[in-house]
Formats: structure tokens, C-alpha cells, sequence
């Protein structure tokens, strides 16, 4: 019995089923390629990933899973059941891009490149799953786990985390789940195994306004939000844990020749540690209290005050998978395996809730090499050697976890 992740691994690896599922890879490039145009192809902006999730759901049920379904947050699913006692681990990947409706996302091809928004975050992983349902399928691999394949929404930006945060809350599987993968964007030698907590606010300001200089004297709502941003400028944030503030939209008013009765900002809070992250939201907090009351000590209330509405647009909890846990060892020695130098990081991924929720959760790459991630001019490459590398990776470490029978 292997002792050793490494052992374990280099088990896998060796075995004549593993070595037949690599090549199904290989031989079934070109189909992976031609899933990841087809996806891409099909739009899926913010809130708005209807269209791509429909052909996914066909596409999982196509590959023979079981309970193929889409649940109330908007996730399709399928299941490829183990042969074990029902543990289940969950393999998913986002559907959704950070392009609005309307972005041009037809794929243009130079050599072994592809350019196109959002065709490396997210949707070459969403291929890349289905390749891993083939090719086990075809090499006659069972795993003693469940394995959950997921295509989820709401990952980026305002999206929250929606899908997977529905996932663990009130998915029909959220009691089963053992582990969890995300597979997400190429790069295979950075492993996500801290995930970056974010609280984001938007600060609105109002006030009674006026003429810019008739009413000149009377309270201004900018500066109280100027006050504000100032305050929030000033916090020093602690390199480690690694935290972070921003100041990131701005807008109201009506006039260059009026006092705003309303002005707003949007507000950035990260942290890689919970407790540093609620110690910012205190701060950021008083700050914004301490600037409303300042700007009425200032100026002239008798049209009334400036007041504050300070309302949650995103919180994604912070949360981490310790290094020495099975499935962090498990895919960095899957992944050093195939010449990768793995390097252990924290972002903000789908995995920040079960890491959050103390269940086992990394996220890993889909393989190949990409960049502009989030850019009109994002790209990947699928040249076969150096995807089908990263695909072996991947998959050992999912087997590894599964627990190839």
C-alpha cells in the first residue's frame, strides 16, 4: 500500500488504465479543442450564462453521467458514480465570463493559439472536464468516490460565488461532498489552496443639494465621500496576511453647477485571513461614519444633513486548505510529477467556500498555456505536448483523490 503522496501518484501513473486514458487524450485533442470553440462561442456574461449552461447540460448528458440536472442557482451537473460508499467529490468549473452582453467572442485561430475573451477563464477547463469523463470512460477506470462534475455560475465579479455558494448551502449533495476541485484557467504550476476573502460595499451618499453658488455653504454629500475615501486611503494594510483596500467606481451627481444630493462610491475589502478582513470592514466602517459626521460639523444642516447608506454588493469568505492536508499533497505531487515546480498560492476562487466551510478544496489549472485573462485580447494555447501535460497532471490528481479502484 503506497504511504506516500508521491507513492501514491507514481502508483497511478504506472497503472495500464491511467496510461490508457492519457491516450485518449491525445487521441481525442482535436475533440477537446473543438469543445472549448463551441463554448466559448456561446455567450455568458455576467449573470447571463443561460445559453452556455443549456449546451453544457446537453453536453454532460451526452457523456453519460447520471442525475444530469440544473439546480435553482443556475449550475448544471452530472454525476459519474464510484464504486465505494457514496463519499462524493466535486469537479467543477465556471461557465460564467467577466464580458458584458454584446462582446464580439468568436474564436480567431493563429497556429496552435486561441483568442477570443474568456476562452482561458474559464472555458477551456469546462472542455477539459469533459476530455477527463472520456477518457475515463474509455481506459475502463472506476474510483471508489463519486465524482460530481459541476459547471457553475457566478464566479466572477458580482456574481459572488453564487453557484457554488448554492452548491454547500443548499444543493441536494452539499452534506456528501468530501472535496472539492475547481479547475480554472491554464496555468497548471500554481496550486490555490488559501482563498482571498472580499467584502464589497457600496457607500451611498445623500443630501439636500442646491446651487453650486446660491446655496453655497450648505453640506455636500462629495465631501463627505471624498472624507470617506481619504479615511479608507490612510488604513495601513498588513502584507502578511496579505490585505488590501480600494476605492474602485465612483459616480453621482447632476450638475457642474449644483451640490450633488447624491453621490456614491464602490468599495474593495480583500484579505487572506477572516479576522484581518472583518478588523478592515471595522475601520472602513467608522471611517465612513466619522466623514458624515464631519462634513455636518462642517458645513450648514439647516436643509438637512448628509447621510450614509452603506450597502453589501459582494462577500466571499476567506478560508484556506492546510498544506499537509491529503488532496493539496495529493495534486502537487501528481502535478511535480510531470515536470511542474508547484507553487502553493491564495486567490479568490470558487474554492473560497468550502475552504470557508472546512472541506477539503483546491483549485487547480486545466492545463496548456494562456494569458490577458479578463482582456478583448485573452488567449491560450493548445499545442498538444504541452496541453496533453497538463491534462495528465490534472487528472492523476483528481484519480488520486477519487481514489482510482
Amino acid at each position: 500500500m503506497p504511504r506516500t503522496a508521491a507513492e501514491t501518484i507514481a502508483t497511478i501513473l504506472a497503472d495500464p488504465r491511467f496510461q490508457a486514458a492519457v491516450a485518449v487524450l491525445e487521441r481525442e485533442h482535436d475533440r477537446t479543442v473543438e469543445d472549448i470553440v463551441t463554448l466559448t462561442e456561446i455567450p455568458s456574461p455576467p449573470f447571463g450564462e443561460e445559453a452556455r449552461a443549456a449546451a453544457y447540460l446537453e453536453m454532460l448528458r451526452a457523456h453519460g453521467l447520471e442525475e444530469v440536472e440544473q439546480d435553482a442557482a443556475g449550475n448544471v451537473m452530472g454525476l459519474r458514480r464510484g464504486t465505494g460508499n457514496g463519499s462524493l467529490i466535486v469537479v467543477a468549473a465556471h461557465l460564467d465570463t467577466v464580458f458584458p452582453a454584446g462582446t464580439d467572442v468568436r474564436v480567431r485561430r493563429e497556429g496552435t493559439k486561441l483568442f477570443a475573451p474568456g476562452v482561458g477563464d474559464d472555458t477551456r477547463s469546462l472542455a477539459v472536464n469533459l476530455a477527463f469523463i472520456r477518457a475515463m470512460d474509455q481506459a475502463g477506470i472506476r474510483t471508489r468516490s463519486d465524482i460530481l462534475f459541476v459547471g457553475d455560475v457566478g464566479e466572477e465579479g458580482l456574481g459572488d460565488l453564487r453557484g457554488v455558494r448554492h452548491l454547500f448551502t443548499e444543493g441536494r449533495h452539499r452534506d456528501r461532498i468530501g472535496a472539492f476541485f475547481t479547475v480554472d484557467s491554464p496555468e497548471m504550476d500554481r496550486i490555490v489552496t488559501g482563498g482571498v476573502g472580499s467584502k464589497r460595499f457600496r457607500v451611498v451618499f445623500r443630501g439636500p443639494g442646491g446651487h453650486s453658488f446660491a446655496a453655497f455653504g450648505l453640506v455636500n454629500p462629495a465631501y463627505a465621500m471624498a472624507r470617506a475615501s481619504l479615511a479608507l486611503a490612510e488604513i495601513e494594510a498588513p502584507r502578511a496576511p496579505r490585505t488590501t483596500h480600494c476605492v474602485s467606481v465612483l459616480g453621482g451627481g447632476t450638475s457642474v453647477n449644483a451640490i450633488p444630493n447624491e453621490v456614491w462610491m464602490e468599495v474593495d475589502l480583500r484579505s487572506e485571513s477572516a479576522a484581518e478582513l472583518a478588523r478592515l470592514e471595522a475601520r472602513f466602517r467608522a471611517g465612513v461614519e466619522a466623514a458624515v459626521a464631519a462634513e455636518n460639523a462642517a458645513r450648514s444642516c439647516r436643509e438637512g444633513p448628509v447621510t450614509v447608506e452603506l450597502r453589501p454588493i459582494g462577500d466571499r469568505p476567506a478560508g484556506s486548505t492546510p498544506a499537509g492536508s491529503e488532496i493539496v499533497q495529493l495534486a502537487t505531487a501528481a502535478i511535480a510529477a510531470h515536470g511542474f515546480t508547484p507553487k502553493h498560492e491564495a486567490s479568490s476562487t470558487d474554492a473560497n467556500i468550502p475552504m470557508s466551510l472546512g472541506i477539503p478544496a483546491i483549485k487547480i489549472g486545466s492545463g496548456g498555456r494562456g494569458g490577458r485573462a479578463h482582456s478583448l485580447e485573452e488567449w491560450i494555447d493548445v499545442e498538444r505536448g504541452e496541453s496533453l501535460r497538463g491534462m495528465s497532471a490534472g487528472l492523476a490528481a483528481i484519480l488520486a483523490v477519487a481514489g482510482m479502484g
